[in-house]
């Protein structure tokens, strides 16, 4: 029995609802939002979206968890929005953006300009004696992952002196190195 899937989604006040067919369309003020489910019965009762399945095959138990958990965080997105803040840890490691252009400087012999997508909005905060921080800020949660992933896969944190890109707050786990 999935625990997840069988928990309501609460819709807050200003997010409507609609499902037609296999598609639901959830839209906020922060915009909309549109995704198809398959196999899965999706109804609206009482400001919350219920989701149901048709039997207890194995396929149906893994979609019906996720298709809950991709509804809500459907709702989030355009009630609240997501954001993810990336760390640059290193010396002379930049971020720099104009506009949807995201310019980083991490140790290789060019600088790497990342075209980001116009869904989510970039931002970088560089304070003088902290390390550069891009925000990224969407209403879309696996593509706001997604750019999040492929800006931290430039330079991944590497475990002996922590250099690299990471996530605030994220934890490193660091090596001793050779011992002479």
């Amino acid at each position: 029995m999935s625990r997840i899937g069988n928990n309501p989604v609460l819709i807050p006040e200003g997010v409507t609802v609609n499902i037609e067919e296999n598609v639901v369309t959830v839209k906020g003020k922060l915009g909309e939002l549109k995704q198809e489910f398959l196999d899965i019965t999706i109804k609206i009762e009482d400001n919350s979206v219920v989701l149901s399945r048709p039997s207890e095959h194995k396929d149906h138990k893994a979609k019906h968890g996720l298709y809950r958990a991709l509804i809500n965080n459907m709702v989030n997105g355009v009630s609240t929005g997501w954001t993810k803040e990336l760390e640059l840890v290193g010396v002379g490691y930049r971020a720099t953006n104009q506009g949807q252009k995201l310019d980083l400087a991490l140790g290789f012999s060019h600088n790497i300009v990342l075209e980001v997508v116009p869904e989510v909005k970039v931002e970088t905060i560089s304070e003088k004696g902290k390390n550069p921080i891009v925000k990224l800020t969407s209403i879309d949660k696996q593509l706001i992952g997604q750019v999040a992933a492929k800006i931290r896969g430039f330079r991944s944190p590497e475990p002996y002196k922590g250099k690299g890109v990471r996530f605030v707050g994220e934890q490193v786990r660091r090596k001793a190195g050779k011992s002479a």
